[in-house]
């Protein structure tokens, strides 16, 4: 490996010294799943950059997946998976596994690597202090004109209605970096599994946050010729999408990134977390290495 010198080292630190002074203090809602949670490698320096930013004085809140970890537990239970939409229809013993795995070792895992690189965390679930309060997922296929559109159901698989920030806020004032596992309570208490990245939205809506990151197994958002988009507006976006630049499992990380953009949240950062310390390599760095979507020319980089 190339010996960074003493020079580019500095030049580095200078560079980022701008977004270290203008993200002080503020919000930074982090999506974690993908390769990013697979790798030991990754997993470290995911965990070291989180707890940098806390001690710089940001505050990062970090929003954790868990599919394939859901899916091997499911599988050596010997129950089958299904998906309907990309949607994981789930009952109630599903849910009791959803539940199980991911406000319980996930969530506990991401705790503790964060607490072996030097930082202070807390594991959370969407139902402690109603943190997210979610409503049923409805699905509607259409059928034609003439006929009403067919409702399908996925089971316990939720929306977010309402985050309660109370306890946020109150962490925002310490040295605890959040956790949170994305199930939700329903009004009569039940449990939801929800998308992580919708979560992750309704969570930098409700905070207002500088930042919404998504980490995915990407580079980023593409151009129809397979080459990065650094940046783009919502229009943009919403364009790229109706004329099927953005296809597949990225028109709902854009729709999610558009919603949080004009919800309030000031940037949204699509990012790929294979490349070791990609949110500080995003967060600090002129060029960024993903895509930011925002909501207009003048609050880009």
């Amino acid at each position: 490996m190339e010996e960074i010198s003493p020079q580019d080292r500095a030049k580095v630190l200078s560079e980022a010294l701008p977004y270290i002074r203008a993200f002080y203090g503020k919000n930074v809602v982090i999506k974690y799943g993908g390769h990013a949670m697979v790798e030991e490698s990754l997993k470290d320096s995911f965990a070291s950059d989180v707890v940098l930013l806390k001690y710089i004085g940001i505050n990062p809140i970090i929003v954790h997946g868990g599919g394939p970890q859901i899916g091997n537990m499911l599988k050596k239970i010997g129950k089958k998976t299904l998906f309907r939409d990309g949607m994981r229809i789930t009952d109630e013993e599903t849910m009791n596994i959803v539940e199980m795995v991911l406000a319980g070792q996930v969530n506990k895992e991401i705790v503790q690597l964060i607490h072996r690189h030097g930082g202070k965390a807390v594991g959370l679930s969407g139902k402690d202090s109603q943190l997210i309060e979610a409503t049923k997922m409805q699905i509607f296929r259409y059928q034609g004109d003439d006929r009403p559109p067919e409702i399908i159901d996925i089971g316990l698989v939720g929306e977010v209605r309402r985050i309660n920030t109370d306890i946020l806020r109150i962490l925002e004032q310490s040295q605890i970096i959040p956790v949170i596992a994305p199930v939700g309570v329903g009004p009569a208490g039940e449990t939801f599994n929800i998308n992580a990245d919708l979560v992750a939205g309704a969570i930098a809506a409700s905070l207002r946050a500088s930042k919404l990151i998504l980490m995915t197994d990407v580079p980023g958002v593409l151009d129809k010729d397979g080459n990065l988009i650094s940046s783009m507006t919502v229009s943009e976006a919403l364009e790229m999408i109706e004329n099927e630049t953005i296809t597949g499992g990225m028109i709902p990380k854009v729709r999610c990134a558009v919603d949080a953009v004009q919800s309030g949240v000031q940037k949204v950062h699509i990012i790929d977390g294979r490349i070791p310390h990609a949110v500080l390599l995003e967060l600090f760095t002129d060029s960024g290495i993903g895509t930011e979507i925002v909501e207009n020319e003048g609050k880009r980089k």
